[in-house]
């Protein structure tokens, strides 16, 4: 069912437009940024070392930092990204639209021809109108739309985050894959160089025929383990490339790379600051306060809206008498929702619990950082301590084998255990190299879980007309942001979000807005005492 409609003029209009402001001043509090969650004082662990924004560089390699810079230059991924914040900058901008009178301008002309005789008739006019916005419905929009955005640039930064992780394991990995397929082929030296060995002693009567037939085995397996690797490798070089916004074979890497050695642990922080830090988290808290917006705008629909318009027009048949005689109107327009079938209502409790939704998604992606933080502390830890096991184990294994094979040459022991020695001997070296590659990816996943969002580019309208380039890669942007050394570890709810808006105004702004209530205000786990916007 519509609303009914009843319309005013004139002042009658200004009238009821200043009694429906005296009815707007109702206000509630001001939204919290603290998750609703409780937050540890500490992490488990800390270092001393500062982690740079450019997290990758405290890997000390060159070429990883090359690869990285190529990444956020040329990742179509991360354009896609960038592409869509473009989009809710787009919409934000519609969105905003609506806070300003909209003017039109007509003319005519047109020829009328009764039978006996033609007259021309010229007309112009000009129109405007403007909602006043009485209980912030334009403005919650505005805001949302907003506050949309700056969830937009937050995924943009996660974004970029999660493919310089993604470029640096890749890159590990392929410099891991080099060093097996080292190790393979040395592997497979020695043993033929055994297998000569055994078939000289086979020759002379001093080995069985099994033995050779073992250790051509073992031969064979060594083959295959480095067709293996080799396979490996490619395939990790098309993953990389690809990553790099390049066809699988358009790249060649560097070959002369190695791991390189664990940085120095980083210092953590406290927990309150990843909060604030991790564009993830910001994603979620702006969208948390995108549907508290949506929410007052829904509860201002159930109001009456006050729309003013105002026209200067003419039509005459004399067109150098067009401008001489203008005829101005002036009108209110007053439309007061009385009867929509509950429309309205449930339009509002539904944007009540897109909200609640909200904030629950903020307190889960929030305890998930915590985890993430913790696990990669952990891990790191615990393979650390792995890998001191598996040198001890190596060391003795090398030992044993040395011992066993001067044993068999003198006939003390038998092959079995030379061969058992030395299989052991070569699955510890493998196992080392990959450990290696694990402990660094461990470190990347710390350096994620900690790291802040790079600078979010700002938007390069009319870069044709200025001859510039239209669509500099959303890297470029980035890394020339980066330098300045901005924008890391902003307070949601204090920082300046993208293209300059004041969201800790606009956040405050909306919750004022008739109809906001109390909404959770601190840290720990209880829940709110009252709906965030009561009355419906």
């Amino acid at each position: 069912m519509h609303p009914l409609v009843v319309s005013w003029s004139g002042a009658r209009a200004a009238v009821l437009s200043a009694l429906l402001l005296a009815l707007a001043a109702c206000a509630g509090q001001p939204p919290s940024s603290s998750p609703p969650v409780a937050t540890p004082e500490l992490f488990s662990r800390s270092g001393e070392a500062a982690a740079p924004q450019q997290w990758w560089v405290a890997f000390d390699d060159a070429a990883l930092n090359r690869l990285v810079d190529r990444a956020l230059g040329a990742n179509l991924d991360l354009q896609a990204a960038y592409e869509r914040l473009n989009q809710a900058r787009a919409v934000r901008a519609r969105q905003e639209a609506g806070l300003f009178p909209s003017l039109e301008a007509r003319a005519g002309a047109e020829r009328r021809d009764d039978g006996d005789s033609e007259t021309d008739l010229f007309s112009a006019g000009l129109a405007a109108e403007y909602e006043l916005d009485l209980w912030g419905r334009v403005r919650a929009e505005a805001d949302a739309e907003a506050f949309r955005v700056a969830a937009s640039g937050a995924d943009y930064q996660a974004a970029a985050l999660s493919l310089a992780a993604e470029v640096a394991n890749t890159w590990f990995e392929l410099l891991t894959q080099r060093t097996q397929q080292e190790l393979a082929s040395a592997q497979l030296d020695t043993n033929r160089d055994v297998l000569s060995l055994i078939r000289a002693r086979f020759g002379i009567g001093e080995s069985a025929s099994a033995d050779v037939l073992r250790q051509r085995q073992l031969v064979e397996a060594s083959r295959e383990q480095l067709l293996t690797v080799q396979a490996r490798t490619r395939v990790i070089e098309h993953q990389l490339a690809v990553l790099l916004g390049e066809p699988p074979k358009g790249v060649v890497f560097p070959d002369d790379g190695t791991l390189p050695a664990l940085p120095p642990l980083p210092a953590t922080g406290v927990p309150a600051e990843l909060v604030r830090r991790r564009p993830d988290l910001r994603q979620a808290y702006f969208q948390l306060q995108a549907a508290d917006a949506d929410l007052a705008s829904a509860v201002a629909e159930r109001f009456p809206r006050l729309t003013l318009s105002a026209s200067l027009s003419n039509e005459t048949t004399d067109s150098e008498a067009l401008f001489d005689d203008w005829l101005a109107t002036l009108a209110g327009n007053l439309v007061l929702p009385l009867i929509d079938g509950g429309q309205r209502r449930a339009e509002a409790r539904r944007f009540r619990s897109l909200r609640e939704q909200r904030l629950y998604e903020y307190g889960q992606a929030t305890l998930v950082a915590f985890q993430e933080v913790e696990d990669a502390l952990v891990q790191e830890r615990q393979q650390q301590r792995r890998m001191e096991s598996l040198r001890e184990q190596l060391a003795l294994a090398d030992s044993a084998y040395r011992q066993l094979r001067i044993q068999y040459v003198n006939g003390a022991v038998g092959y079995l255990e030379v061969l058992s020695a030395l299989q052991e001997r070569q699955e510890l070296r493998r196992t080392l190299i990959t450990a290696r590659q694990e402990l660094l990816a461990f470190r990347v996943a710390l350096y994620r879980a900690l790291a802040g969002g790079f600078p979010v580019p700002e938007e390069e309208e009319n870069a044709e007309q200025h001859g510039g380039r239209p669509g500099r890669a959303p890297g470029e942007r980035a890394g020339r942001a980066r330098q300045d050394g901005a924008g890391v570890g902003a307070d949601p709810a204090r920082r300046r979000g993208a293209d300059g808006a004041d969201l800790q105004d606009r956040a405050h702004r909306h919750a004022r807005r008739c109809g906001a209530g109390n909404r959770h205000a601190g840290g720990g786990t209880q829940r709110r005492t009252g709906p965030l916007h009561p009355g419906d």
